[in-house]
């Protein structure tokens, strides 16, 4: 008995390790960190549509797909041409020129 329970809480303990391994992954504080310091909730929230849309949207949109954080790394970094009201307008890039920090946006924006 004894050892089909420490069998059976190895294998929880490595589905937990590996299970998960992408939200694990993600930094949140430095994430949040690097909203804040490019002041990406001037135009996205985590829920709801502003000027761009929320996070939970472009997770969405992007979540599942192999290019999915590269696209948003792109997004984030080479300043593209947006649409607001009608209107063309440059999207800022993040505050950042650490690829690490911006990747790591990237998955946080993907796991909401």
């Amino acid at each position: 008995m004894k050892r089909h329970l420490i069998a059976a809480a190895s294998a929880g303990f490595l589905f937990l390790c590996t299970g998960n391994a992408s939200a694990q992954a993600v930094d949140a504080a430095a994430a949040e960190s690097l909203v804040k310091k490019s002041k990406c909730t001037t135009c996205h929230t985590l829920d709801k549509k502003k000027d761009g849309p929320s996070y939970k949207e472009t997770a969405a949109k992007y979540k599942g797909k192999a290019d999915g954080p590269q696209k948003l790394f792109t997004h984030m970094t080479t300043s593209p041409k947006v649409k607001i009201d009608g209107k063309d307008e440059i999207h800022d890039d993040v505050k950042s020129k650490n690829e690490a920090d911006i990747k790591n946006l990237a998955a946080w924006i993907l796991s909401r």
